[in-house]
Order: C-alpha cells, then structure tokens, then sequence
C-alpha cells in the first residue's frame, strides 16, 4: 500500500509538473504560431483578408464640417476691427467611399502605393441644416489679389484689378451656401478678369471625381507594426502622431496617437516646419506658432492650416479673432491603432483651413485694414470607425484567440504548478511519517 500511494503521488507530481512545462512552453511557441498567422494574413498583398478589407474599406469614413460665420463684416472692412464669428455645424458628408486605384506593390521598401478617389454624399440626418444654408465669409478671391508677389508690389495691376472687383461689387466678406463655400462657385469678380484663368472657387474643389494621392504606405510585410502607416503623400513626408494612452475600443485594447503641439510649432522649436514659414512680418520673424502655410500646395493660395479654433497656437495668431474656444478634447487629433495587427481601427482627423488677408492700398475692399488677418474659414472633424460586426470579427479571429491562448497557458501553468506542489508535499509528508 505504501508503494501504490508513493508512486502514485509521484505520478501525480510528474503530471503537474508536466502540464507546467507544457504551459511555459506554449507561451512563446503559441504567441509565435498566432503572430505567424496574424503576420499572413495583415499583410497588404493579394489574397489576404487584410488587402481586401484595405482596398474597399467598409467602414464608413464621415467628415463632418463647422463655418465661422462672421457676425460684424463691415466693421473690419471699415474699422480693421477684431473679426467676431460664431460657429455652426456640423454639416456632415460621407466620404472615402470608394475603393482605391492605382495599387502598385514595391517589394524594396515593402510599400503598396495607391490613389483614393474623392467623392461627397451630404448625410442631412448627420447636419444641422442643409447645404443651402448660408454663411458670411471672407471673399476668397478678393483676399487673395494681395497674396500674388508681382500684384502686391506693382500699384498699376492693383488699380486694375480694382476696376473689376468694383464693377462686380465684391467687398471683403460675401454671403455663400454651405454647398458654394465647400465645393466651389463662380466668381463675378474672377469672371470679369480677360485672362484665361479659374473662375471657381472653393475652398475643396475640384473634389468630387477626382482623386487624393498618391499615398505611400507600408505594406507590413517586413515589419508588422508598420502596416497601413502612410509613408509618403505626394511625394512627402507625412505628418506624425505620438503614443498618447491605452483605450478599449468595443472590447478591443488600443494605443491611442495623438498629434503633438510641436508639428505645429515654430521654426525655432521645430526645424522640420522651416518650410511652412514663407511670411517673415505675418509669422513675427517665425516665431508664431500653430498654423502653417501651405500656399505652395495650393497654386500660391494664402492657405494656413491649424488645428480648429487655434488650439495650440501662439496668442498672436488667435488676438484679432472673437468667438473661438480651443477645446483639447473636441479639437485634437488622434488614431486607435491596435499593437497586434497594426491597423487603424478609429480616428479623428481634426484641422481648421483659414485664409490670409493683408491691407492693400489700391484694393478698395482691404484699403482700410491696418494688420494682416489669418480669418478662420472652417474646421473639419473626418471620423471613422470599426463597425460593431467587424469588431467582433476582431475580437473571435484576433484578440479572442489571443485571450484564449493565454488562457490556457495561465491555467496549464497554475495547476501544473498546484499539483507539482502538492503531490509532492504530500509524498515527502508520507515519506516522513512512515520514516517515523
């Protein structure tokens, strides 16, 4: 008897401590088949479920719109005093619809390069109003004239101008429709111009039927962590974000990214921005900060980016302006990524366009204005996030296993470890005992 019970409780301890050498085996050798499986199938090529979610996304990607409506025009074209807006939105659009051209794979740098053609369907359950709301806005053409190096300083193509800016009846500020003000109108000023030039403006057109791009992005092949992250747009480097915190996301852990203050700083805290400062008396010699000038990208068009209602931005930039609330919570930018997979699973583009506006003596709408202006125009929110079922998706073929597997792992190694203890507590106590 006393043989069957010691043999038996040595049994019973090599059993556990086999099921705890299973489990501590099982954690490295487990966690390395799932991330094999995982690295297959999020790769950005032919033939995985990643590839094919990625070209025709289907979540549905909003952007939604808030208009400065300037509440006291005349007063600034008048007086040069602190332009007053208020803002109304949002008007809500459904964007990035379609699915991606022009995929192109380049296995040196392990990047997959595409074009995102542009399209805009109004979402009126989504909006406050319709596109036919109208708005009191800075004149985008007539705030551009100052705006052009070889108008500004020569007074004869100034007095020129003029005369059709008079004989059209533009003044500083203009009353336009939601739809005008996003996707473009005809100019009476541009169209009395005997030039061959645009005559629509718009503060997004052309868009729709076109197409944004080319974006660069890494295709994860040779780092997972990397995939769907935009390498180049147009040819550039793309902004960054930083780890901000961990979120759950549906029941999914995510980091959370954040755009910084510093991509938006100065040229003297950020060297990087060397580039956005081209207007030394507007930017106080470079030393303001959170807007930057991103008139070369757009044909030499006083356009400065921010981040809405001049979050971040130095006090100068936001002094002239009444009416705007910085807000981090409402105003930041940021993206969930999950750390497994690599892919976005919501974000939150948040940017504010705004226009310069310079005094220009000849210009009879700007000739009593006595400091330039960078005028909030909008801000816009472009959300998008992973739907309830593909979340689940997420949670069985992803995190779920993953969850699992620890799991099992924990458990394997507890008991064994438990039962390892126990039986051979019990085999020493008995050894002791029948010693005795």
């Amino acid at each position: 008897m006393g043989c069957d019970r010691n043999c038996g409780l040595i049994a019973g301890a090599v059993i556990g401590g086999v099921l705890a050498v299973f489990g501590g085996i099982l954690m490295p050798v487990g966690d390395l088949l799932i991330e094999k499986t995982i690295k297959r199938e999020v790769v950005l090529e032919e033939g995985t479920i990643a590839f094919k979610n990625w070209v025709k996304t289907g979540t549905t990607v909003y952007r939604q719109f808030w208009i400065f409506d300037v509440q006291n025009p005349d007063e600034v074209a008048k007086n040069s005093s602190k332009i007053k807006v208020k803002q109304r939105g949002p008007y809500t659009y459904r964007v990035h619809y379609l699915a991606k051209e022009n995929i192109t794979q380049d296995p040196k740098d392990s990047t997959v390069s595409f074009v995102q053609p542009n399209g805009a369907i109004f979402e009126p359950s989504l909006s406050v109003g319709t596109e036919n709301d109208n708005f009191t806005v800075l004149n985008l053409a007539v705030a551009a004239v100052p705006n052009s190096f070889c108008i500004y300083q020569n007074s004869f193509f100034q007095g020129v101008l003029n005369i059709f800016i008079k004989k059209s009846k533009s003044s500083m500020f203009q009353t336009r429709s939601v739809k005008e003000l996003l996707w473009g109108y005809k100019d009476p000023f541009l169209s009395l111009i005997p030039y061959p030039i645009s005559t629509t403006v718009g503060m997004f057109y052309p868009y729709n039927n076109t197409v944004d791009g080319v974006y660069k992005v890494f295709n994860g092949k040779d780092n997972i962590s990397k995939v769907a992250i935009i390498d180049t747009y147009k040819g550039k480097r793309s902004i960054y974000a930083v780890f901000g915190s961990e979120v759950n996301l549906k029941g999914i852990p995510v980091y959370r990214f954040v755009l910084p203050a510093n991509a938006f700083a100065s040229p003297l805290q950020n060297p990087d921005n060397h580039c956005f400062c081209t207007e030394k008396v507007i930017s106080n010699n470079c030393t303001s900060y959170g807007v930057l000038d991103i008139g070369k990208c757009k044909e030499g068009k006083p356009v400065y980016i921010s981040l809405p209602h001049f979050l971040h931005a130095s006090p100068d930039v936001s002094e002239p302006i009444e009416g705007l609330n910085p807000n981090e919570d409402e105003h930041r930018t940021y993206l969930d990524v999950e750390p497994i997979t690599g892919f976005t699973l919501e974000f939150a583009k948040r940017l504010q366009v705004n226009i310069l506006v310079k005094p220009a003596r000849r210009i009879e709408p700007l000739k009593n204005l006595k400091r330039p202006y960078i005028v909030p125009i909008l801000w816009l929110n472009e959300t998008g996030t992973i739907g309830d079922e593909k979340a689940e998706m997420f949670r069985n073929q992803v995190t779920g296993k993953i969850k699992l597997l620890g799991l099992v792992e924990m458990v394997l190694l507890g008991v064994g470890v438990v039962m390892f203890l126990a039986f051979m507590i019990s085999y020493c106590a008995c050894r002791s005992k029948n010693g005795k």
